[in-house]
């Protein structure tokens, strides 16, 4: 289980991984590392906090070959140097599938079954509207874009505050204060089409597939 903290005031997404916003979160540590993956593991650490109306994140990624190239909203950034929060809450409304690239771009998907479809995508799923994906801020260290790919150890990090009005416009669901709520949650730290490609997560994966929420373990919002 990963504990979440409540602060009465809002961390600043830049404010940097040991600064005084963010050194009272717990840390998760993203470890678990796919068989697939190349000798390549950047050592991944994810900080959260809430308060009782917004989720805030902080990714930091001590790194060594680092691309970023997707440009808009719903590319495939899975395919740059990628973290990535996937999240359950509460009432048999789906997940949602923050990934994030290195440079800010973003996907989101809202997945009711992650079975996969014979025409591609999932059984039961839509892209998140741009409209609602607006509300989703994020900051990120590195440029907009990274090409050709770093290759030289680089620490980066990526910051993100989703409010819980988001998760109420796409399950139509009013969650209302989490304070004390216990959802379901995996993080993941990726880099397919990287020159070191790699596939690293919080929980275990039963095969390489992040898209399982059988996966997910317990984090609790205090």
């Amino acid at each position: 289980m990963y504990q979440i903290k409540k602060v009465k005031k809002s961390p600043a997404l830049n404010a940097g991984w040991n600064s005084s916003d963010w050194n009272v979160a717990e840390t998760v540590s993203i470890n678990q590392v796919r068989p697939e993956s190349t000798e390549h593991h950047p050592e991944t650490q994810c900080r959260m906090l809430h308060d009782g109306e917004n989720i805030y994140g902080l990714f930091q990624v001590k790194d060594h070959y680092v691309r970023a190239v997707s440009k808009k909203y719903n590319d495939s950034v899975c395919h740059d140097s990628c973290v990535e929060f996937f999240v359950e809450p509460p009432g048999g409304y789906g997940y949602f599938n923050f990934e994030f690239s290195a440079n800010g771009v973003f996907l989101l998907y809202h997945v009711r079954d992650h079975r996969r479809a014979p025409t591609g995508g999932f059984a039961d799923f839509n892209p998140v509207s741009e409209e609602s994906a607006a509300l989703v801020k994020i900051f990120h260290s590195l440029p907009k874009c990274i090409e050709p790919e770093i290759t030289v150890p680089t620490t980066w990090e990526l910051g993100f505050k989703i409010p819980l009005a988001l998760f109420a416009a796409e399950t139509k669901h009013d969650i209302g204060d989490i304070s004390g709520q216990t959802w379901r949650a995996n993080f993941y730290k990726c880099g397919d089409k990287t020159s070191h490609p790699h596939w690293i997560s919080w929980q275990p994966v039963g095969k390489l597939n992040f898209h399982r929420p059988e996966d997910f373990a317990t984090i609790n919002f205090e």
